[in-house]
């Protein structure tokens, strides 16, 4: 069974930065491409940054030039590095894994594998 986990989210002020984790138990396919989608009750669920082997990214517009996602050469780990954290930020931020294409931001269900997610909070 395959597993994701997620941490490293908390509560931070405006302009602020985290990095989250997600590494992955059980048996997954190689290669592996993963992402990171958030939640709210607001935006639903919003595919925010996906990498893919050799080291493509691609990001939401919402995204683009605060966060930076990243994995481990071994696609069992990645990362989502955020700076200048906005109060419109706040949601769960789950991590997801194994995705058919190789380019571009799946939405949220092409993925294979996703986790429960980690908190993050940012205050004005």
């Amino acid at each position: 069974e395959v597993q994701l986990a997620e941490s490293g989210g908390g509560s931070v002020q405006a302009g602020g930065s985290l990095r989250l984790s997600c590494t992955v138990s059980g048996y997954i396919g190689s290669p592996n491409s993963m992402g990171w989608f958030r939640q709210t009750p607001g935006k639903g669920r919003e595919v925010i940054a996906s990498i893919y082997t050799g080291g493509g990214t691609a990001y939401a517009d919402s995204v683009k030039g605060r966060f930076t996602i990243s994995q481990d050469n071994a696609e069992k780990t990645a990362y989502l590095q955020m700076n200048n954290l906005k109060p419109e930020d706040t949601a769960m931020y789950h991590c997801a894994a194994d995705v058919a294409r190789a380019y571009g931001l799946p939405p949220w269900y092409e993925y294979k594998y996703w986790g429960r997610g980690t908190q993050v909070t940012v205050s004005s």
